[in-house]
């Protein structure tokens, strides 16, 4: 679907639908309103969690690294957003039950829901090179590593920040 066809549900501050819409791309947001963004940390079952490198093409944080995600279109659930996300960019079938919620943070404009799928066997990726240039499985640590060495995309520093420790309790990687 284009941006220009891409509709979002106008959240309150408490994530609850106004009963309106705004066009992706549109001008004037309205002030204390939010839209619904997602995330999901992919685990292998060997612990190992999957990062996507946005796409050269991307107008904003190209080349930077990420849980795959974006926005959920108007009428769907965050569940199913973060299902239908994680299949768009990378391929990978997990149906909306089998994710489990880490945590939301909200930013200026935005409620992100951070989810974890895991752990998986062997999951075959399938990029959707207009959104994703690159995935790698990295240990949970290597996320860290990433985001102190400046290479995570923007957004992910407050986001993680807030978020991973929830994020290695539900994978269960506490050590």
């Amino acid at each position: 679907m284009s941006s220009e066809a891409e509709w979002w549900d106008v959240l309150d501050t408490k994530g609850r639908q106004t009963g309106d819409f705004f066009r992706r791309g549109a001008t004037g947001w309205p002030t204390g309103r939010f839209h619904l963004i997602v995330a999901v940390c992919v685990q292998r079952r060997d612990g190992a969690v999957l990062l996507t490198q946005r796409s050269a093409n991307k107008e904003e944080y190209p080349f930077g690294w990420e849980f795959p995600g974006g926005s959920a279109l108007a009428g769907e659930s965050s569940r199913e957003a973060a299902s239908r996300e994680l299949r768009e960019e990378t391929g990978l079938e997990v149906p909306p039950a089998a994710l489990t919620p880490v945590g939301r943070f909200a930013e200026v404009s935005a409620l992100l829901d951070f989810y974890v799928a895991g752990k998986l066997s062997s999951p075959e990726l399938t990029l959707q090179h207009s959104e994703v240039m690159a995935a790698e499985w990295v240990p949970p640590e290597e996320v860290i590593r990433r985001l102190r060495a400046g290479v995570m995309a923007d957004p992910w520093v407050a986001r993680l920040e807030s978020l991973w420790p929830a994020t290695i309790v539900e994978c269960g990687q506490l050590r």
